[in-house]
């Protein structure tokens, strides 16, 4: 079953190996007690393997149904989790995670946290990513609605799936927000799903002629300002590895990477970072092939990016790879500079025959 919901810690999804809870930490950051108190949680009540999603929130996997309260309320504890589950819901903001306190994207991602029951409610998948840097780094990266950097220095509110954006009223930036997602909720937002989808006229204030500024690059794996940033291949990590890191604090990022504040042990970068695969079948149900183990074989005779899926929907990726495989009825599809569950270039493929394709074993 495809589902049209993300899970959050209040209302969990059902996977093959348990039931999968998201944290949303708050401005995509954790202290060394949170970081410390989510690894024992999961260490207690999962299966000690952590994902971080391509919206920067960390999910924790095998929980069972009756773990699942007492790693709610140590979560809620924690500060991690919201007490009150519609607030929880609404907590879908991304955030770029090089600010600094103070600056444009901790001020108004601060004030998006504090007054997040004020906005309307959303489809389960929307979100908003406040990108205030002195460049764009979340341009890439899934969301609906967009406070970003604009071309001639200011602040801009852009509506996903829109080249430009409206300039911004300084201080006035989280109320054009929860303005635009009222008028894509009255405008029929919950039919359409997606603010790139939602092709209604915008309104004539939300409807700018403001060009975003120029993205620059995301961090790489090894010495950051920070301290150190670390690569995390497939975004997993086991509780444990996570525990011991030496951290003050992490940011979470969209990237598979995470931001450890004071490290200064700079971990082997895995070629595995250029490669994504979901956590496929049997860990969950939607998807009809393993993925990762083959992902693992075939990485290094790869030119480009791979991307592995279990199914149709590409959870790993949103985007196109060099090399893409949809599991289909339990065998690959393979298609080349596609996302997942492209006409392929060929079908039904099995794992021995991929890896006799491409030269590998």
């Amino acid at each position: 079953m495809i589902r049209g919901w993300c899970p959050t810690a209040w209302r969990p999804m059902a996977a093959g190996d348990g039931l999968l809870v998201r944290v949303r930490p708050q401005l995509a950051r954790m202290t060394r007690d949170q970081m410390t108190g989510l690894c024992d949680a999961a260490l207690a009540w999962g299966n000690d393997q952590i994902d971080l999603t391509n919206r920067a929130n960390l999910q924790i996997r095998g929980v069972g149904e009756h773990g699942w309260e007492p790693l709610v309320a140590a979560l809620v504890a924690l500060g991690l989790v919201d007490p009150d589950p519609q607030r929880e819901a609404r907590r879908a903001i991304l955030v770029a995670p090089e600010w600094s306190e103070g600056d444009d994207t901790h001020r108004i991602a601060t004030e998006l946290e504090r007054r997040i029951a004020e906005l309307p409610d959303l489809p389960g998948k929307v979100g908003f990513a406040i990108d205030a840097g002195p460049a764009r780094v979340l341009h890439a990266d899934p969301a609906d609605f967009r406070i970003e950097r604009g071309a001639w220095g200011d602040l801009i509110l852009r509506a996903d799936g829109r080249e430009m954006g409206a300039a911004l009223v300084p201080g006035g930036e989280v109320d054009a927000l929860i303005a635009l997602a009222e008028w894509f909720v009255a405008t029929g937002g919950h039919d359409t799903g997606r603010m790139a989808r939602h092709r209604t006229p915008l309104p004539r204030w939300a409807d700018g002629v403001d060009r975003p500024a120029p993205p620059r690059a995301t961090p790489a794996p090894g010495r950051h300002p920070f301290g150190v940033a670390q690569g995390l291949p497939f975004g997993r990590i086991d509780a444990g590895t996570f525990r011991t890191s030496g951290a003050d604090a992490i940011r979470t990022t969209p990237w598979r990477i995470v931001l450890l504040e004071g490290a200064t042990h700079v971990p082997a970068t895995s070629t595995l970072l250029h490669t994504d695969a979901c956590v496929g079948a049997p860990a969950c149900p939607q998807a009809s092939v393993e993925t990762r183990d083959l992902a693992k074989r075939l990485a290094p005779a790869i030119a480009g990016r791979l991307h592995v899926s279990g199914c149709a929907k590409g959870c790993a990726r949103a985007g196109a790879a060099d090399v893409v495989l949809t599991g289909r009825a339990g065998r690959y599809d393979l298609a080349f500079d596609a996302r997942a569950g492209a006409a392929p270039a060929q079908a039904g493929l099995s794992a021995s025959q991929l890896l006799a394709y491409f030269g590998t074993s």
